[in-house]
């Protein structure tokens, strides 16, 4: 039998850490359970995890460090929890690679749902050849060395960023909801909060600058034009 898949929780209110693993445990998952942001780093370090679910305020550093320097070494996927709901929480976690956040309060149901469907993701067998790249206007990003490149200049992209960029070139000409998308990128089978599309899509125009070619279809999605052109800010 394999192995189940090993979460790491990093969440310094013990009530929090405790409710989150037994749900997490009673949907099969292996889970360990620390408080602090070295500690994350030592279990980190020690044994890479599936998952991890970190928390944004932690005693000694905040989950943002951590996340860049588990950024510097791996793209294992990482769910943030924050305390407010504030896009400037989401948009500062998610530039520093988190896949997802929840907001406190949250239903643990539904964060057992995001793992799994991260999980799925992250481990599905659908598969972008490692060869494959598509070039659009001074844009190219090439799928087996993760690379995205604006003329020769090289741009650094969140892992969850490269793939919702992908799957945006990938259907030129296509206007995909933010309920697609997430299914898409993300994995999600159910209404996510579509914020987490939106908020991508703001940090994709942000490092790219002119050369972005997502195109707001107001009241719909997202979609990249068959030809370059300017894309308006959403």
């Amino acid at each position: 039998m394999s192995q189940p898949a090993s979460i790491l929780v990093v969440e310094d209110e013990q009530s929090i850490a405790s409710f989150v693993s037994l749900y997490l445990k009673n949907a099969g998952y292996g889970v360990r359970a620390v408080g602090t942001g070295s500690q994350a780093l030592n279990a980190v370090a020690a044994e890479m995890p599936s998952l991890i679910v970190l928390d944004l305020n932690l005693p000694d550093m905040d989950g943002i460090e951590i996340c860049r320097r588990i950024r510097k070494n791996s793209d294992v996927p990482i769910i943030m929890l924050t305390a407010r709901d504030e896009d400037v929480d989401k948009i500062i976690g998610l530039e520093a690679g988190a896949d997802d956040y929840l907001t406190k309060p949250f239903n643990p149901r539904e964060l057992v749902a995001r793992v799994k469907s991260v999980l799925r993701r992250a481990t599905s067998d659908r598969r972008i050849d490692e060869g494959d790249e598509i070039r659009h206007g001074d844009l190219l990003i090439n799928s087996g060395r993760r690379e995205v490149l604006v003329g020769e200049d090289e741009i650094q992209l969140a892992p969850k960023e490269f793939d919702l960029l992908w799957e945006l070139l990938d259907h030129r000409g296509i206007v995909l909801t933010r309920d697609q998308l997430l299914e898409r990128v993300w994995g999600y089978t159910f209404a996510g909060d579509t914020r987490t599309v939106d908020v991508h899509v703001r940090q994709i125009r942000r490092k790219l600058g002119d050369a972005s070619p997502i195109v707001t279809v107001w009241g719909v999605g997202y979609k990249v034009a068959t030809e370059r052109t300017t894309a308006p800010a959403a």
